[in-house]
């Protein structure tokens, strides 16, 4: 076995035994007890464990609800979405996904030492982003050093963002000494001062609706609870389905709602030692200073407000795919990856949905025609590594790293003489 299919093996565990393992590990080196540390990371295993399960209700329901609706409304483009999963696979059978676990670790212990990032990136899974980056640009020119180098590139910007959304997501998620270095929720933070904008159009700037004004005017129906089932039902209802599956998917979505916030302070439990401990031992030596943990943007997506915002934006991007001229990508993949598109958004528009709704429908747009120019040269990755394409598909793009904007940027500029 080759030092490709270890690395493979090992991140094929998933975040649910990568995470527990690097946080036991973290914990050792920051002085923590033995026995503590490895409850920490028992604790944190079973927050994903819950936070993973609630997501997969959450797809499990939406993306069959959303490919109903491209059906039933006759939708026909010729780029097909084949969404993070396939993304992901295509990256790792790169051959410069060996170099990029050690070479991002690297990176980021660097930043720390020099004080250019607050961010402690334990999300091992999620450097696949960095990997597709790295595989793209070396694809594209034929030069390892080159796609390595966009690689570190892309993990430097998105340390920088997640160090620098961190605070909202302390004072609006709740998630004190957390950040989020997911480089596709990172690449989406495009729309933060978009928001800014829309809060000063005349008119616009005055709408508003978030969890507890709507609460406040509706009672308990306006509950979460309430909100996703109501969400939820609209959805079945625009896929065609029948009565009994309709109320179904209203299950589902309030489900999630009530669920994941629970998910998610279970895995804090385990995360608070982990942080007290990272600062004392950082203190120790580099002086009083905030570190962060950096995790999945699953965290952050159990906000009644982002899943509203995403169940709202399922339709809007398929119909933003028909209107919008030069586009061919049709959205099918991501669909369900929208809560993790909008979060940081929804925590800039402090939880307003409308103004979320707006500038989250706008950058969908961005993503729709970046990954529709880049998706001949997607398409000869995926062939290149023999990945199974869609039944009936030719040509494949990914909303995820496709439109990624970060990705789209380093990308041109890497292949701006070629």
């Amino acid at each position: 076995m080759d030092i490709v299919q270890v690395f493979q093996a090992f991140l094929g565990l998933g975040p649910t035994v990568i995470l527990p393992v690097a946080v036991f590990l973290l914990g050792m080196a920051f002085g923590q007890p033995a026995s503590k540390a490895f409850r920490s990371g028992l604790i944190i295993g079973v927050g994903f464990t819950g936070i993973f399960l609630v997501v997969d209700l959450l797809v499990s329901n939406l993306a069959p609800a959303a490919h109903g609706m491209v059906s039933r409304f006759g939708v026909q483009l010729n780029i097909i979405d084949i969404g993070w999963p396939g993304a992901a696979s295509i990256a790792w059978a790169s051959p410069i996904a060996a170099f990029i676990l050690p070479l991002g670790l690297l990176v980021n212990v660097i930043m720390l030492v020099t004080k250019t990032t607050k961010t402690m990136d334990i999300d091992l899974w999620n450097y696949w982003h960095f990997t597709f980056m790295g595989a793209f640009v070396y694809s594209a020119t034929g030069s390892l050093v080159q796609g390595l180098v966009a690689a570190v590139i892309f993990e430097i910007v998105v340390l920088k963002i997640a160090d620098w959304t961190a605070p909202m997501l302390a004072n609006y998620f709740e998630l004190p000494g957390i950040s989020v270095p997911t480089g596709s929720t990172v690449s989406y933070a495009i729309g933060i001062p978009l928001v800014r904008l829309v809060q000063r159009i005349p008119v616009i700037k005055d709408l508003h609706a978030d969890p507890e004004t709507i609460q406040k005017r509706f009672g308990v129906f306006g509950e979460p609870l309430f909100m996703g089932v109501f969400l939820g039902v609209v959805l079945g209802a625009l896929a065609g389905y029948p009565a009994g599956q309709i109320i179904k998917v209203g299950m589902a979505m309030g489900g999630v709602m009530v669920l994941m916030p629970r998910m998610v302070k279970i895995l804090m439990e385990g995360l608070i030692p982990l942080a007290e401990s990272a600062r004392t031992f950082l203190s120790k030596r580099f002086g009083d200073r905030d570190i962060y943990i950096g995790l999945d943007a699953a965290v952050a997506i159990g906000h009644p407000s982002v899943i509203a915002t995403a169940l709202i934006l399922v339709p809007i991007t398929i119909a933003l795919a028909v209107v919008l001229p030069g586009n061919n990508v049709l959205p099918f993949g991501d669909l369900a990856t929208i809560p993790f598109i909008v979060c940081f958004i929804v925590g800039a528009a402090r939880g307003n949905i409308v103004h979320s709704v707006l500038v989250g429908a706008v950058v969908i747009a961005m993503s729709l025609y970046m990954a529709t120019d880049v998706a001949n040269f997607h398409t000869q990755m995926a062939v290149d590594a023999h990945f199974k394409m869609p039944a009936g598909a030719t040509t494949i793009s990914s909303i995820d790293q496709g439109g990624n904007v970060i990705h789209y940027v380093i990308y041109k500029v890497f292949t701006l003489f070629h």
